[in-house]
């Protein structure tokens, strides 16, 4: 194995970033999907269960919903599949909950329809028990207030209406019935909701450039009116959001680039309004928020381009970033790409990510280190990328001198190659490496460990 390594260093002061990266476990695609027409996705969202103490994640694709058995996070292995009552390159969206130990299922295109999933032979199996478009044609996301047995069907589209919001009788968890459709909340008229997060009966209302809403919706023929936002800080496409668990704060996104996250002070509902904003922290552009979740004080969000972010809540007005994960592999765009879903409540504490290009991966995050086994996260950039040959690597922030040992690792954590030991200096540096091997054509990680210092990104090799 020959290997040529050009080694170049530029020192610059720069300060160093506290953020840890959120460990690598499995990862699980499928290269027999077809990408949509429209944002270029194989998969979308994706939801978790635990049955007889097996975790699972479910992931969405063009072709339908995957049951993926993640309870060796190493291994993620597929065990069951329900082909989408419309599949292929019209589909972007599909949407899940579960609740009484069904699946429900929806998706925004085509002549689709609302599928209820039995699991309960799981990792054997599973059936679907309903497949109707009676109620659900299309939907673009759901949400199950498990309280009170109510499927909110947002931007919902029956065979003759398209309804802003439609509410569903879950009662008897096989055999859904209408309750009612909504699109005026406090004498606003809204033309769709977007997405919602209810707990209780009380609904936060994501309405796109209508704004934020939030009702009472325990008397489903007359829904009062709680309060709400038309206009607020920064304001853009009202995308999605999630409650802390106290309830007195709302973590909302904007569905627009290099737009920041929302606090949103919901304690006074007759006096809702944006306190705070927060970023990724990213240097590009086209920084998007997609979907979020609390739980356990922190606040786990798909952020498109920057993957996996999270913060911790100890101040709720305060989102502190902790740790982080990017799932995309290009550079980031004025499109919408990267990951989509998120979901953190596997008894595991295993992290799930849906990333729309790169399909399912499981993460965990590091336990909190001692104050002196802390090791320093430096901003690790590589070009170009996809690489042929020659990979480029910045690494920036380093606040000491370390010795770093570099290798390429496959997605499994297993090293390739290894690119020997090097000293990074405190500031900038700039490393050059020419591979003269064949290395297969495919996804790697270039992992980057010293003393003091770790990083690790991932690449893709173009190779012929």
């Amino acid at each position: 194995m020959k290997k040529i390594i050009l080694i170049v260093f530029l020192v610059l002061p720069l300060l160093a970033q506290s953020q840890q990266q959120a460990n690598l476990l499995g990862q699980w695609s499928d290269s027999t999907l077809v990408a949509s027409t429209d944002h270029n996705n194989n998969y979308n969202e994706v939801w978790g269960i635990v049955h007889n103490n097996r975790e699972y994640a479910i992931i969405g694709t063009t072709a339908g919903t995957h049951f993926i058995d993640v309870t060796d996070p190493t291994t993620p292995t597929e065990v069951a599949y329900v082909a989408g009552k419309a599949q292929g390159q019209i589909i972007i969206h599909r949407d899940y909950h579960d609740y009484g130990g069904y699946i429900y299922a929806v998706a925004d295109e085509g002549n689709s329809s609302l599928q209820i999933i039995d699991y309960s032979n799981l990792p054997t199996s599973v059936s679907v028990v309903y497949d109707a478009d009676s109620l659900i044609r299309r939907s673009h996301n759901i949400f199950i207030d498990t309280t009170s047995a109510k499927l909110y069907s947002l931007s919902n589209a029956t065979n003759s209406t398209y309804q802003a919001m439609a509410i569903i009788d879950l009662s008897n968890p096989v055999n859904p019935t209408f309750v009612g459709s909504y699109n005026n909340f406090g004498g606003t008229v809204v033309s769709h909701v977007h997405d919602a997060f209810i707990r209780n009966d009380t609904a936060y209302l994501n309405c796109g450039g209508d704004g934020f809403f939030v009702m009472d919706f325990s008397n489903t023929a007359s829904p009062q009116y709680l309060g709400g936002m038309t206009t607020y800080l920064q304001q853009g496409y009202n995308h999605s959001g999630w409650l802390n668990a106290v309830g007195d704060y709302y973590y909302m996104a904007d569905e627009n680039h290099n737009s920041p996250m929302k606090v949103v002070s919901v304690a006074d509902l007759n006096d809702i309004k944006v306190l705070n904003t927060f970023t990724a922290g990213a240097t590009h552009n086209f920084s998007i928020p997609h979907n979020q979740i609390v739980h356990d004080n922190k606040l786990f969000v798909a952020h498109y381009y920057d993957g996996l972010q999270v913060y911790d809540l100890s101040n709720p007005l305060t989102p502190n970033r902790t740790h982080f994960y990017d799932t995309y592999l290009d550079a980031a765009r004025n499109r919408y790409e990267g990951a989509w879903g998120v979901y953190p409540f596997l008894p595991s504490g295993n992290i799930l990510i849906s990333d729309m290009q790169s399909g399912l991966f499981v993460l965990d995050l590091s336990p909190a280190a001692k104050t002196a086994d802390i090791k320093e996260t430096v901003e690790l950039n590589v070009f170009p990328q996809p690489f042929n040959e020659v990979l480029n690597i910045q690494l920036e922030n380093p606040t000491k001198t370390d010795q770093v040992q570099v290798s390429l690792m496959d997605i499994t954590g297993k090293t390739i190659i290894n690119l020997g030991e090097h000293t990074v200096y405190s500031g900038y540096n700039q490393l050059s490496l020419r591979l003269n091997d064949a290395l297969p054509r495919g996804m790697y990680i270039l992992n980057i460990k010293g003393q003091l210092i770790q990083s690790s990104k991932k690449v893709i090799n173009v190779a012929k």
